[in-house]
């Protein structure tokens, strides 16, 4: 009895403790206002990881290469380096533009493979798990400071792909640009991607298995364990059969990259397919490289998670075609609306307003002299009347020039940039930035960064009309040498999108590529938290 009482009284003043620390814990704004919770706060990320994918197997090409991370980054002490993964021992096909080299580098991967990069315990540290850490070996473009690009170009076939990570000072906005020039053959032109952040689901409409076309999609692995993926394709009727379970359970060992030719994966040629890639396992990161006999080529990257609407960024000036791959990957019909922001406002394609896009079903649609000589962004809506309209999936092939003298480039309907959003390798010339606002007003503040040889950061503000694209040569920094980085940052107004397009000449041919900039994600939202009083509370 005595035992009880004294277990029960220690019980209350154990109770008595706990609710006198927590009412002199607790913050003044909680107990004034009765809060039990603040607003989550938005930080700086710790840590970044990028993956990029193999460049090319040409012989005639030269490959460039910009890392990047913007000023403000917490702390004093960090990283940045990128190292390269292997060439996975599969069975899937060589890269394009290697004709018989592609056995040759599978040999090689082979002889030359490196055991410690599977076995040797991870010392990169962990990211969520994962455990995606450095390889040993040469670290490549290391940064020495957040606020000045680093550069390095390339010109061997046999160029791997990258994975690595940024921490402390340069992990918010760590940016990575791979720009390669083929001078010939299949795929000639400029082909450009910004290095991206594994994942575990990505979708590519816009992609093909024609005649003319060869798309490889790059699977590559960052972290210390097996990833196994998935790949579905779908066509205008619907999801593509595969036989033998082709495109199922592709495992990409721990830091290499796996590239699969798409039209394997098909029983006949499709001239447009959305492709779905899906880690069972593990995450990876993933580009298609789309690569044309007669149209040139470039990266397409995954378009954003689907939303019942979509922006696609950054249609030039001089485009002669555009042609709109949408998906409806649910199980209920799309219907959309389709219109083009320009710099006077929104219209819509004559004889293409309205898309009613199938649930499951690839929907492409031809938009030629879109732009009319004004730079403009292709804006998807659900049409009215739509109260819990699906979501899709976009992208847009883009060409410009004229009979053998044609390019192609890709723009994805993307995220908008919240806070900021980043662009590297910019030169003197050949660099534009389209800036949409496809709802309110945006005031946006575009900075260039020192140059990789020296120079000041300069900045300009941009006003952006309602329902408008504005296409702008971004500033140079004073006193500049070399390429340099920009940074587009939302001050007020509504949601913002953007893309940078890089061109330059190439023997008479208009090579372009186009790039969308969603937000860095520099940012990650961590909650605000109080002591609540109502846990003691066992009613």
């Amino acid at each position: 009895m005595n035992r009880t009482v004294l277990s029960f009284g220690g019980t209350v003043v154990a109770l008595a403790a706990v609710t006198g620390l927590a009412t002199l814990w607790a913050p003044e704004e909680a107990a004034e206002n009765g809060d039990s919770a603040k607003p989550a706060a938005y930080k700086p990320v710790e840590r970044s990881t990028l993956v990029c994918p193999r460049p090319t197997t040409s012989d005639v090409a030269e490959t460039s290469y910009t890392a990047f991370t913007p000023k403000g980054g917490p702390g004093k002490k960090g990283s940045a380096a990128l190292y390269p993964a292997e060439l996975a021992d599969t069975e899937a096909p060589a890269d394009p533009g290697s004709s018989s080299k592609g056995d040759e580098d599978s040999k090689d991967s082979k002889d030359d493979k490196d055991s410690k990069g599977d076995k040797k315990e991870d010392k990169g540290g962990k990211d969520d798990g994962k455990g995606d850490g450095k390889k040993e070996g040469k670290p490549f473009l290391p940064l020495s400071s957040p606020g000045t690009p680093v550069t390095e170009e390339i010109s061997d076939a046999k160029a791997p792909a990258l994975t690595g990570t940024a921490d402390g000072p340069f992990a918010p906005g760590w940016t990575v640009q791979q720009t390669t020039s083929i001078s010939a053959g299949a795929g000639r032109g400029l082909l450009g991607t910004s290095c991206s952040a594994p994942d575990t689901t990505f979708w590519f409409p816009g992609a093909s298995t024609a005649e003319d076309r060869q798309d490889y999609v790059h699977l590559t692995n960052p972290d210390s364990t097996s990833a196994v993926v998935d790949l579905d394709l779908y066509g205008k009727e619907g999801k593509i059969k595969t036989g033998g379970g082709a495109g199922e359970g592709i495992t990409v060992p721990p830091r290499s990259t796996v590239p699969v030719l798409l039209s394997t994966l098909t029983p006949e040629p499709v001239t447009n397919v959305t492709l779905h890639v899906t880690a069972r396992s593990g995450r990876v990161g993933a580009q298609v490289q789309a690569s044309d006999r007669k149209l040139g080529g470039d990266w397409l990257p995954p378009a954003a998670t689907p939303s019942p609407g979509a922006v696609l960024p950054g249609i030039p000036k001089d485009a002669t075609s555009v042609r709109l791959a949408v998906f409806a990957p649910g199980g209920h019909d799309a219907d959309l609306t389709v219109k083009l922001a320009g710099r006077s406002g929104l219209i819509s394609p004559a004889g293409h307003e309205r898309l009613h896009v199938k649930a499951g079903m690839v929907t492409t649609v031809d938009l030629k002299d879109l732009t009319q000589g004004e730079a403009g962004s292709l804006v998807l809506s659900p049409a009215e009347g739509e109260a819990e309209a699906p979501g899709i999936v976009a992208a847009a092939r883009v060409l410009r020039g004229k009979g053998d003298k044609q390019e192609s480039a890709f723009v994805p309907a993307t995220q908008p940039v919240h806070k900021r959003a980043t662009a590297a390798d910019n030169s003197e010339k050949g660099s534009t930035l389209s800036l949409t606002a496809p709802k309110g007003e945006a005031k946006v503040r575009v900075t260039a960064s020192a140059g990789s040889g020296g120079g000041s950061p300069k900045s300009t503000t941009v006003t952006v009309k309602a329902h408008t694209t504005t296409a702008v040569t971004p500033p140079r920094p004073s006193g500049g040498k070399g390429t340099y980085a920009v940074t587009v940052e939302r001050l007020t107004g509504g949601p913002l999108y953007a893309s940078r397009m890089l061109e330059r000449e190439q023997a008479g041919l208009p090579a372009f590529t186009l790039q969308a900039l969603p937000d860095d994600g520099s940012t990650v939202a961590v909650p605000g938290s109080a002591q609540d009083l109502s846990v003691l509370n066992d009613d």
